[in-house]
């Protein structure tokens, strides 16, 4: 699977929303939503239903599937609007939209730390 980095340095490949999205059959893919809700309601103390657990292929994509909190992401929507391949890119990285997101998910400022440091910003838009 080819690895897709989010604009908030989340690993698409790793993402259970985008792995629910790939499973083909019904019942693991409907097993799987209720998992991932259960997860969201535990790190961000709200109570999803599973079905608001839709398909997603990336935060990235303009036209196609998206779940609903890539869909409403402030780091999306700016990273969109400021056309960057991702954060690590960003003149004003990081602020404070990425590090509240850091606290629930410290692997991507890793992953956008690693992208900054080898990049030295050459390609910066998309």
């Amino acid at each position: 699977m080819k690895t897709t980095i989010a604009f908030c340095g989340l690993d698409c490949s790793t993402c259970p929303i985008h792995l629910a999205t790939l499973e083909e059959n019904p019942d693991i893919k409907t097993k799987m939503r209720i998992e991932i809700a259960n997860m969201l309601a535990k790190i961000y103390h709200v109570t999803p239903k599973p079905e608001i657990i839709c398909d997603c292929d990336g935060c990235k994509i303009t036209d196609g599937r998206l779940f609903t909190g890539c869909a409403g992401c402030e780091i999306r929507k700016c990273a969109l609007e400021n056309k960057l391949v991702n954060c690590a890119f960003c003149s004003n990285y990081p602020c404070d939209k990425l590090n509240r997101h850091y606290a629930f998910d410290p692997e991507s400022k890793a992953r956008l730390e690693e992208i900054r440091s080898r990049s030295k910003f050459r390609s910066t838009h998309v």
